[in-house]
């Protein structure tokens, strides 16, 4: 089994998840080989729940990380789930549209994309300040 599909179904075996009951895990490898995780994470308020992606993003960050070449998420249905648009968003702002994200479908199947087929035509930093230098021709 690939090791960062095993780091997310590791991870998500500490969700958080009394309201979906929905656990996932993500395991991000940043550019050196370290592998940070995350889980999901739910509150009552919905919109203050983490998922497993941007907690593992906000780890790495915290300890000095911020180049990623590769991450697997993981639910326990093992149904391929893939990161959500915010989360895409969020890992778009550290890493290149050549991420190679794998969802782990069980049974040794994944699905492979990479960032940027999953989130084309991403908001970024680039965007900005080209929106922003249209605004200011006008």
């Amino acid at each position: 089994m690939d090791p960062l599909i095993e780091a997310a179904r590791e991870a998500h075996e500490n969700a958080h998840v009394p309201y979906s009951e929905y656990p996932v895990g993500a395991a991000l490898r940043t550019a050196d080989g370290t592998v940070v995780t995350g889980c999901n994470i739910e509150n009552a308020n919905y919109s203050n729940s983490m998922h497993a992606e941007g907690v593992a993003v906000g780890e790495a960050v915290k300890n000095g990380h911020t180049d990623f070449d590769r991450l697997a998420v993981s639910s326990a249905a093992l149904d391929g789930v893939t990161p959500c648009g915010m989360c895409r968003q969020t890992l778009a702002e550290f890493a290149d549209e050549s991420l190679v994200v794998v969802c782990d479908e069980g049974d040794g199947e994944v699905s492979e994309y990479t960032l940027g087929e999953l989130l084309p035509n991403t908001i970024s930093e680039g965007t900005l300040d080209e929106a922003e230098r249209n605004r200011a021709e006008r």
